[in-house]
């Protein structure tokens, strides 16, 4: 079976690109409410499972000890764009932990955001690790650490008791035995974990309504999706789709995208958990897969529906801002 064509990029009148794609939707009970694809293939969901991995920073109390309001938690779930508000709240972090700038260990990056990279280069400043995407996540990690009393050092390894934590969370949400056989290395060196999509989309309806889990795990990830989307900047940045689709509809979507074309999310009110993949790893694919499943999940709220729906057809333009084509959702999600 070959997963289908599910955006189209066109120019001028004809169809020049398109992107193969799997998408699914399951409520807390384990139901499909909507496939299209080889579901059951097992993917890396890289970022897009970081809400997971912090639910051990919440059960645990490190988020009460160290001060974690909804920005915070939100910058722990986050692949930011390294704007100067993330970077300053990754450090005051970290600070409450009594550590600093190298005791991270995801690396250094400059800012994803034009705007800010042009004014570092200016300043002729040097990239440093609270710039990188996922230094929310990994301060959280350190909090962890620190909190549980464990030797901060080598956090981002296999066996070390903060990795395990997360495996455990993880294995726990999905219903799937993640291992060395199933594990490899993420762009900012923690294990990332391949699982079938179908039950990713199953561990993020868990979260999202509480289903099988336990009072404490259920309260947490209430708590860090509330953050999130109280907070969408701080998951994301400007101009994007993590953060625009959760100002779209304020308090009724959780979404967070994650590398090689992958984006997860939640509706909350409905119990429903979603994960898609775009074949090819093109983020522009994906983008315009989740608003085209979000837009048909909300048909109920028709404004609601043709604003996600006019979200996920996005406009191409050249140098001179001329149109020169679209992509747009096609087969199933047409």
């Amino acid at each position: 079976m070959q997963n289908p064509v599910l955006v189209e990029v066109t120019r001028g009148q004809m169809v020049e690109s398109r992107h193969r794609g799997m998408a699914v939707v399951v409520d807390g009970d384990g139901a499909v409410v909507m496939r299209l694809g080889e579901v059951e293939t097992a993917v890396f969901p890289r970022s897009a499972v970081k809400s997971m991995q912090a639910l051990s920073l919440v059960e645990s109390g490190a988020a009460d000890r160290y001060g974690f309001g909804d920005k915070e938690l939100a910058l722990a779930c986050s692949s930011h764009s390294g704007e100067p508000e993330h970077m300053r709240l990754a450090g005051e972090i970290v600070a409450r932990a009594g550590l600093s700038e190298p005791d991270l260990e995801c690396g250094c990056h400059w800012s994803s955001e034009q705007k800010v990279l042009i004014g570092q280069a200016r300043a002729g400043d040097k990239p440093n690790q609270f710039g990188n995407n996922c230094s929310g996540k990994h301060a959280g990690f350190l909090c962890l650490s620190c909190h549980a009393g464990v030797d901060h050092h080598g956090y981002v390894g296999y066996d070390h008791f903060v990795q395990s934590s997360v495996r455990e969370v993880m294995s726990d949400l999905t219903g799937v035995s993640l291992g060395h056989d199933t594990c490899g290395t993420d762009g900012c060196s923690i294990p990332t974990y391949a699982a079938p999509l179908d039950r990713i989309a199953h561990g993020f309806a868990r979260m999202a309504s509480g289903a099988g889990l336990g009072r404490e795990r259920a309260k947490a990830a209430r708590r860090l999706m509330a953050a999130c989307m109280a907070e969408p900047f701080y998951v994301a940045g400007t101009r994007r789709a993590c953060t625009e689709l959760m100002q779209i509809a304020p308090g009724r979507i959780f979404a967070k995208t994650g590398a090689e074309g992958v984006f997860c999310a939640t509706i909350p009110e409905k119990g429903y958990g979603i994960a898609l993949k775009c074949e090819d790893g093109s983020t522009r694919g994906a983008e315009v897969m989740i608003g085209a499943v979000l837009a048909r999940l909300f048909a109920d709220d028709q404004e609601l529906s043709v604003r996600l729906g006019d979200w996920s057809r996005k406009i191409m333009r050249n140098w001179n801002g001329i149109e020169v084509g679209r992509l747009r959702p096609a087969g199933g999600l047409a």
